[in-house]
Formats: C-alpha cells, sequence, structure tokens
C-alpha cells in the first residue's frame, strides 16, 4: 500500500476543520457559455446601512469566500437605500431581508426561505429574514462551487427549508465551538446547536459562557438547544418540588433567557419517579440490599408521573423564557412495551415537543436469525415501529416531532471516523425522512450526537436535500465527485460510493457489543484469551488505555467481546456465525469500492489529489476496522470450541488456529497505523478522545503480542503436560 509521507500530530485535524473556504476552487481555465456570465474583479457587495449582525457576517464571508476560493475582490459597502441600489446598473451583490426588499419579497414566505435573482452582472439575495439572506449567499457559494469558478446563469428562485431545527454537536470537541466552526455548520445548512449543561455555564468540560455562545451562535444564525445533565432530585410532589426545579431549569435560563430550548433524555435527567413498575431511583444510585434490581429505573421506563414532571420543567423554565422549546426524547424506552410508551404520550402537555429516534429498535430477519437496530446506525433507513407508532400519536394530539436522524453523517456504526461515506444510504434515509415530513408533520431534526459533526459531502448532500427545489441525489453525487475529485476521475468515486452504500445497506449488522466494542474503537480493540480470564494479567479488567480529559474514554467500551443477550432478537451464539459471514461479504463489497477509488486517484489532477487520498485513508480505516470485527468473532468462537472441550489434540489445534488468527489481526493493526498518522481525525471521537491513534494500535499490538507469549504458551504447556 503506498502512502504519503507526512504525519500529522494528533489534533492537526483542527486546522482543516477551521478552514470554511477551501482556497484556490477556482478553475482558471473555465469560461461562461452561452447562458453564463463571470463576476469581475472590483465588484461590489452591498448592505443596509442597518444590517443586523447576522448580515453583515454574512456579507464579510461571502467577501471572503469570492477572495480565497474564486480570486475575485470585491469591495464591502453599506447603503441607506437597499432597493435603490437595486436599480443600479454597477455590476453587485445584495443581500437583504423582504423588509429592505418589498418589491422582491413577496414570494419568501416562510421563516428561513429566500430569493435568489441572478442576472448579467448582478445578483439579489432577498430573504424572509436575517437568516434566510444568510442561507441565500451560502447558496450562491455552493453554485460557484459545482462550477468551480465565479461563474453563474441567469435565475430566479425561492428556496425553503423543509426542517428547522436541524441541530447538531460539536465535532472540533465536546461543547468547544470556535467561530469557524460555527460558521462552517451555519454553510452546511445547520440552523442550531446543542451543548451539554451541567447548570448554569456548566457544561461536560467545565466552565463555558452560554450567554457568550449563544450570541456568537446568533450571529452565525445558529440557535443554542441545551442538552440537560441537570440533576433531578426532586418529585413533582414533593412539597419543595417548585423551588428545587426553579433553582436548576429556572436558573438555567434566568441565566441564559435567550438559549432556544432544552433536550430532556430519560438517562439524564432521571428523577426520582413514583411509578412502581421501576426502581424509583437513579440508575447509578447505590444498592440498598446489595441485590441487582429487578426493574428499570425511571430514565428507562415510561413512567406515568414523567408529565407531572415535565410540566414542573416547563414552567420552571418559561417563568425566565416563555418561548423555550422543551424537547422530551424518548429514545431510553423504545424498547417497552407499546401500550406503555403511547399512554405516556397522550398524557403529555401538548405546548411541547416530542423527540423520537427514527431507526431504532427495528427487528430485523437474516437466515433465520433476528437482530435489532441498536443506536445507532445506517443499515437501517427506517422509519422503525418505534418512530411510527409515537409519530402517530404526536400527529393526533397535535405535539410538534422531531427525529434523531444522524444526517449530519455519522452513526455509532464506526466509533472513530469523521463520516460514513455511503451517500445513497443516506439518500433513502433523507426520502424517509421526507415522507415521515409529509405523513406525521416531522418538522425537526437532531442530526448528531457527541460524535460530532464533520463537513463533507454527506452532510452537504443531506443540506441539498433538506431544501426545496434541489436536484436528485444522482446529479449531485456526480457533480460534487466531479468538483472535488476531477471529471476523469468522478464516475470511478462515484462507484466507489455506491459499492460502499450498498455494503452497508446489505451487510452491516448492528449490535450492541460490536458497537460498544470492536465497531467503536476498530483496530486497536484487544483480543482477550478467555480460558485464563482468571489468572492472567493481561486479560483480567482489561481496558484500553484513554486520556485524562475524554469525558468516556474507554468507559464505555466493553473490552472483553461477548454477545449480549436481548429478548427481542435471537441469542448471541446463534448470531455470531450469521453476523461472520455479512462481515464477509461486506469487506468484499468494501474492498471492490477501494478498488475502484485507487485507480481514480491515479486519474485526479494534482491539486484535487489530497482530497482523494483522505478519502481513500478514510476507506481503508474502515475495512481495517471490519477485518478486526471478523478476527474478534472468530477468536471469541474459537475460545467457545475451547472451553467446551477437552480432547488434548483438539485443544491444540484451536490454539494453532487463534494463533494464526492473533497473528492476522496484529498485520491489520501495522497496517492502520499509517492511515492514521496521516489523517489525524481517524482514531478519534470527541467524547471518547483519542482510542485508536499510532500509540493506541501499538499498544494494542503489545497486548496480544503479551497475550501470545503468556496465555496461550502458558495453556499449551498444560495441555501437553496434563495439567489444564
Amino acid at each position: 500500500m503506498k502512502t504519503n509521507s507526512a504525519i500529522e500530530r494528533n489534533y492537526q485535524f483542527r486546522q482543516r476543520l477551521n478552514q470554511v473556504h477551501a482556497p484556490n476552487r477556482r478553475n482558471v481555465h473555465a469560461a461562461p457559455t452561452a447562458n453564463e456570465w463571470i463576476i469581475e474583479n472590483g465588484g461590489r457587495i452591498i448592505i443596509s446601512a442597518s444590517a443586523s449582525t447576522l448580515i453583515v457576517n454574512t456579507a464579510r464571508d461571502l467577501q471572503d469566500y469570492l477572495f480565497t476560493s474564486m480570486q475575485i475582490s470585491t469591495l464591502l459597502i453599506k447603503t441607506g437605500n437597499l432597493a435603490k441600489a437595486c436599480k443600479d446598473q454597477r455590476p453587485a451583490i445584495i443581500l437583504g431581508t423582504r423588509a429592505d426588499l418589498r418589491a422582491l419579497g413577496g414570494q419568501v414566505t416562510r421563516p428561513g426561505s429566500y430569493r435568489l435573482l441572478c442576472a448579467p452582472g448582478r445578483v439579489i439575495i432577498c430573504g424572509h429574514n436575517e437568516r434566510g439572506v444568510s442561507q441565500g449567499a451560502f447558496y450562491l457559494e455552493d453554485l460557484m462551487n459545482l462550477r468551480e469558478a465565479p461563474i453563474l446563469c441567469d435565475l430566479d428562485v425561492v428556496r425553503e427549508p423543509l426542517f428547522s431545527p436541524r441541530m447538531v454537536h460539536s465535532g472540533w470537541g465536546i461543547d468547544q465551538f470556535p467561530d469557524g466552526h460555527l460558521n462552517a455548520m451555519a454553510h452546511h445548512g445547520f440552523d442550531s446547536i446543542l451543548v451539554f449543561a451541567r447548570g448554569v455555564d456548566h457544561t461536560t468540560q467545565g466552565y463555558l459562557d452560554f450567554n457568550d455562545l449563544v450570541a456568537r451562535a446568533a450571529g452565525f444564525g445558529l440557535d443554542v438547544y441545551l442538552y440537560s445533565y441537570l440533576k433531578s432530585t426532586r418529585h413533582p410532589s414533593d412539597p419543595d418540588a417548585a423551588s428545587y426545579y426553579d433553582s436548576t431549569y429556572g436558573a438555567l435560563f434566568k441565566a441564559c433567557p435567550r438559549a432556544k430550548g432544552v433536550v430532556l433524555v430519560g438517562e439524564s435527567v432521571e428523577f426520582p419517579s413514583h411509578d412502581q413498575r421501576t426502581t424509583g431511583r437513579p440508575y447509578d444510585a447505590p444498592l440498598a440490599d446489595g441485590l441487582p434490581p429487578t426493574k428499570p429505573s425511571p430514565g428507562w421506563w415510561p413512567c406515568r408521573d414523567y408529565p407531572q414532571w415535565i410540566n414542573l420543567v416547563k414552567h420552571a423554565i418559561r417563568k425566565y423564557s416563555p418561548q423555550a422549546d422543551i424537547v422530551f426524547w424518548t429514545y431510553n424506552w423504545g424498547w417497552a412495551p407499546e401500550k406503555d410508551r403511547l399512554a405516556l404520550l397522550r398524557a403529555l402537555p401538548t405546548d411541547i415537543t416530542l423527540l423520537v429516534t427514527f431507526e431504532m429498535f427495528e427487528q430485523m430477519r437474516r437466515e433465520n436469525v433476528t437482530h435489532v437496530c441498536v443506536d445507532y446506525t445506517l443499515s437501517y433507513a427506517g422509519p422503525g415501529h418505534y418512530f411510527k407508532s409515537e409519530a402517530a400519536v404526536a400527529k393526533k394530539r397535535n405535539l410538534r416531532l422531531y427525529t434523531m436522524s444522524n444526517t449530519a453523517g455519522m452513526t455509532w456504526d464506526f466509533g472513530v471516523i469523521p463520516y460514513e461515506p455511503a451517500p445513497f444510504q443516506w439518500a433513502r434515509r433523507h426520502a424517509a425522512l421526507h415522507a415521515a415530513r409529509r405523513r406525521w408533520n416531522l418538522s425537526g431534526l437532531m442530526e448528531s450526537h457527541h460524535y460530532g459533526w464533520w463537513p463533507s459531502f454527506v452532510s452537504e448532500l443531506a443540506k441539498w436535500s433538506f431544501w426545496t427545489p434541489s436536484p436528485p441525489v444522482e446529479v449531485l453525487a456526480k457533480a460534487i465527485a466531479q468538483r472535488d475529485y476531477g471529471a476523469r476521475a468522478a464516475p470511478l468515486v462515484v462507484k466507489t460510493w455506491r459499492d460502499w452504500s450498498d455494503a452497508i445497506r446489505s451487510d452491516y449488522i448492528p449490535t450492541n457489543e460490536d458497537q460498544y466494542g470492536p465497531f467503536r474503537v476498530g483496530p486497536s480493540y484487544p483480543l482477550i484469551f478467555h480460558p485464563n480470564l482468571s489468572k492472567s494479567f493481561s486479560t483480567k479488567d482489561l481496558k484500553i488505555p484513554s486520556a485524562w480529559n475524554a469525558w468516556f474514554g474507554s468507559g464505555v467500551v466493553f473490552s472483553l467481546y461477548q454477545p449480549l443477550d436481548d429478548p427481542r432478537q435471537s441469542p448471541g451464539p446463534c448470531r455470531v456465525a450469521v453476523e461472520i459471514r455479512a462481515l464477509r461479504r461486506m469487506a468484499v463489497r468494501w474492498q471492490a469500492g477501494l478498488h475502484s477509488l485507487e485507480k481514480a486517484v491515479t486519474r485526479m489532477p494534482n491539486h484535487k489529489r489530497s482530497a482523494g487520498n483522505h478519502l481513500l485513508n478514510l476507506g481503508r480505516f474502515m475495512l481495517n476496522t471490519i477485518t478486526t470485527v471478523t478476527h474478534v468473532k472468530e477468536w471469541w468462537l474459537l475460545n467457545q470450541r475451547l472451553l467446551v472441550t477437552d480432547q488434548p489434540r483438539t485443544m491444540l489445534t484451536i490454539l494453532d488456529a487463534m494463533e494464526s488468527l492473533a497473528r492476522r489481526e496484529i498485520e491489520n493493526a501495522h497496517a492502520t497505523i499509517p492511515l492514521v498518522e496521516q489523517d489525524s481525525r481517524l482514531g478519534w471521537e470527541p467524547s471518547l478522545g483519542y482510542m485508536t491513534d499510532a500509540a493506541h494500535l501499538r499498544w494494542k499490538i503489545a497486548q496480544v503480542q503479551a497475550m501470545l507469549r503468556s496465555d496461550i504458551s502458558q495453556y499449551r504447556r498444560a495441555i501437553r503436560s496434563g495439567s489444564h
């Protein structure tokens, strides 16, 4: 495998994240056709003298885009009369709201929408509001990017967003939002960000000035939702409950009244429910009798008294922020009986928002084996039955409906990559979301969890899909591939994307043990020798090393692989063989995509080859992850065979197979090191920190080598001596 010599230090990927406008996008050989015209040097960008901070920022951004990406210099001008500026025949780009441009804004009726008019030398963007102006300017950039030149055609179009909010977590770092990242989010069509809140100005990472973040985000057209991690130690019936929640949720919105809303999810906001079907105490509370609980905790059950609790929190918040969006997410009990889930929804207040995960909990059959979609997966486009059942109640009760869609580009299918490069499967998710919008009035999206967001062609396709009008995905995929990788390489790149989309759709099986295990961290995942669990230093309580500042680190990675039991799916041992066969098929499809991409890279122009190599690196890392997961499952089967036989010859044969498998996995980890050295985003996830960088891969290699020298060698000697 050929690799580049450059090695990125950890976190160097942030330099790429901070770059909103790609430099020198312009194809200097591109020329206008008969119905096109070009933006020349010396033109003007004109805004109102009373323009808001957002419009000023938008104008400056457009000026920077033209200079950085298209090598065009423009003047930025304020005027007291935008309507008059529209009649001036000199070249200009004019940005204003329908209040500024009354003669042009009659068709712009939806919040966030805009009208774009292009004629030779003249561009006018008329937004319904300031955010519409901003998105219109970004659309103008999108058109020039696809054309790879400051060339436009005559145009008069009104475009409208189909979903709002579009919420996303930071991909720069947990609860970290530098201005460049906020700007990039706005460019990709998101209109809201999510921040984990433990209290006033208190996030998972410590202190953060919420009001400063709200103000900075607003300057890029973004709202701020506070994802609650606040403690809830009072039941609504407690005498001091009202004052208690005023001191927590009330205090949060009293201190930051411009926050858009709050997201409430069971596991993060557990309260002492009186529902007798639960333990009545938080999941992590000490056990009073020392015995394991036989009931779920309130965070994992649709408790009868959640409506009381929601009402209490709602009143505490709206005392200080009357328009706050109270978002109640049913993620944690989608597995519960439908009658209990829907009974809760029918009792909720109707002036809040219901958030339902789109694909989760769906039962899937493969080779007469049942699997369940766990959180979260692209393999099933959705919607699942859990979503459909709750969406129907939301529509009947006129509850505002959002969904967790992951359409920023990531799921837990692969834990430490920036995005899943499977655009045609994402397009199926988009189509399903549009169907849900039409059928159940789905209006808002949560598009990532704490794995954040990376700007990619996947999130770009989502942006196009979530606005109307827009071209079909096949047209856009071809255009984006040509823009990013060149005309000669584009057909092969699209073929790669199609192979990878088919692989995720047809062959990826989401399981908890994989998504909390080898699929979460990839080739740094250890191999543990089961028979020596109680004896060996190399296997007992083994945890992958994690950084001191990682929020979760290896705490959410199960190092000892074993299939988890779930009454909704077939027993683990029945599933593993089916999963191995699916993974082998997936590897074949993935390799076919890589083969096309390797040929495509040789056809890319030199200045586009870096982007091609980044995609190639990502694809190779994902294939190596598929290999690791396959090896881990095969390793588990060999361990099980070893544990149930007492025939020395058979045991030695199994040990030979295990040693051979371990050495192949060592080679796989070695092959991954140059991939992560060339792209520092690979192997990292915001809440985990680095789990699969070169250091962790070398740790894994050392762990497997130690296990071979110690555990397996000792076991082999014991078999031969008859003392096993």
